[in-house]
């Protein structure tokens, strides 16, 4: 090890504070310190290169160091890096709006952009309620309460925090958010009414009627992650779930937020993922995907009637109050507008199929592993559960920190990926070839196999 490395090593635990990260345990173990990137590698400062199967945090779409998407910033930054959106305009976010409004589902025809997904929920949050209040002379000022799912996650902030339902994650700031109703998840594994996923005929959604029904005059949106709750541990929707929700809010008169900031830009198999089930929602957050993983972007997106409620005379003061200092940044725009080329001269989308068919097929042998639960996969969004026991479901306690033990073996083995909790998550990086999804596969079965026969057998 040089003096380089030795000396980022011990800045690194020195200064930094690491996000979702326990900060003890991190400080016991060595660093990886990641030096460069090439197509589906991440290489570290002692050039150890290993598989991004969690696409940088469900990040990167079309590989690191795209040729198409490095020479856009480049491009751009010889022109500006950046300018305020507030009050003005600039050539990228323009051009970029336009592509997304042609991309996005039908209905949707206004953007407005900020920093990161957690931004763009909270913009729609606050869009959706000041819409209530402006609409129709405010005959509707009492809907401003808000509908998500127990175990949603939309962000960190207080205003996404406040319709997500993670207890690891939101409970020790309750006394700081709004309140709202919550509606069970369709964890079809563990569901709640011991009904099986092939003939439920959707009997959670149940309880979203008897909500609305009673309580729709006071809410303004309901908040979803179309189709995968992702940092719930990938969980997925029975067929036909979006739909019937969307269903319900138009019957309701209440908004429908789709928060597809990880869902989005091809990870579930289609550019978004409310499109598999034909659904346009009254406003669309996007972030992740939409720089290919480059540059934080993110897009909040609605509709020409939501927008319509904002304009008025100055002396109304009916404007969006709401504005970040990079709001619509050039060389982000410029990474984004890139992206969405390589979606289109790559065949992104198309060339996908093949892979999302690949992994059904090969993650069928994880069944065979005594402490694979269950297998979910949308698109290239796939999620392993762990099990103490298979028959009885039994979690392993959360102190064994399996999903953590299998991911850290998996590291050693030349494949970075995250887990959440016992749920072992692969999310690779769109471009992957068959071979190197194949060995991000064969990677994860041995490492489960290794970690959770350590646990049998120091039981």
């Amino acid at each position: 090890m040089d003096n380089q490395q030795e000396l980022l090593e011990k800045w690194d635990k020195k200064y930094l504070w690491h996000p979702f990260t326990q900060m003890k345990d991190y400080l016991e173990e060595k660093p990886l310190i990641i030096e460069a990137g090439e197509g589906s590698y991440l290489i570290d400062l002692e050039g150890n290169r290993y598989l991004d199967g969690i696409s940088s945090i469900w990040l990167n779409v079309h590989g690191h160091r795209h040729p198409k998407i490095n020479q856009a910033i480049e491009e751009q930054l010889n022109k500006i890096a950046h300018s305020t959106l507030l009050g003005m305009a600039n050539v990228p976010a323009i051009k970029l709006a336009k592509r997304l409004i042609e991309i996005v589902p039908l209905g949707l025809s206004k953007v407005f952009y900020s920093d990161n997904g957690s931004t763009a929920v909270e913009i729609g949050i606050k869009m959706a309620f000041q819409y209530w209040q402006q609409k129709d002379q405010g005959q509707y000022k009492a809907k401003q309460k808000f509908i998500s799912l127990q175990e949603a996650y939309h962000g960190d902030t207080i205003g996404s925090v406040s319709v997500g339902g993670i207890d690891l994650y939101h409970q020790v700031y309750r006394p700081l958010l709004f309140h709202g109703f919550q509606l069970a998840s369709p964890y079809c594994y563990r569901c709640p009414q011991g009904l099986a996923r092939e003939n439920c005929q959707l009997a959670c959604l149940a309880d979203l009627e008897e909500i609305l029904s009673n309580h729709h005059q006071e809410i303004a949106a309901l908040v979803v992650e179309p189709l995968v709750q992702g940092a719930a541990g990938i969980i997925t929707t029975p067929p036909g779930y979006l739909k019937r929700i969307r269903e319900l809010c138009w019957k309701y008169d209440i908004l429908l937020i789709a928060d597809e900031v990880a869902t989005g830009f091809g990870r579930t198999g289609s550019m978004f993922a409310c499109s598999q089930e034909r659904v346009s929602p009254d406003i669309m957050c996007v972030a992740k995907g939409i720089t290919g993983g480059y540059l934080p972007l993110a897009a909040t997106i609605t509709t020409q009637e939501i927008y319509q409620t904002f304009l008025g005379e100055y002396s109304e003061k009916r404007t969006f109050f709401h504005g970040h200092s990079y709001t619509g940044n050039q060389l982000a725009c410029a990474a984004g507008l890139a992206s969405l080329d390589v979606f289109q001269e790559e065949n992104t989308l198309e060339q996908i199929q093949t892979k999302v068919k690949f992994l059904q097929e090969k993650l069928t042998k994880f069944y065979e592993l005594e402490h694979v639960g269950d297998i979910r996969q949308a698109g290239m969004m796939i999620g392993i559960e762990l099990v103490k026991d298979k028959t009885t479901k039994e979690t392993y306690p959360w102190e064994q920190k399996m999903g953590a033990e299998v991911s850290l073996l998996a590291r050693k083995k030349g494949l970075l990926t995250r887990p959440l909790g016992n749920v072992v998550v692969l999310m690779p990086i769109l471009s992957m070839s068959l071979a190197e999804l194949e060995r991000m596969l064969e990677i994860t079965y041995s490492s489960i196999a290794e970690v959770t026969g350590r646990s049998r057998e120091g039981c």
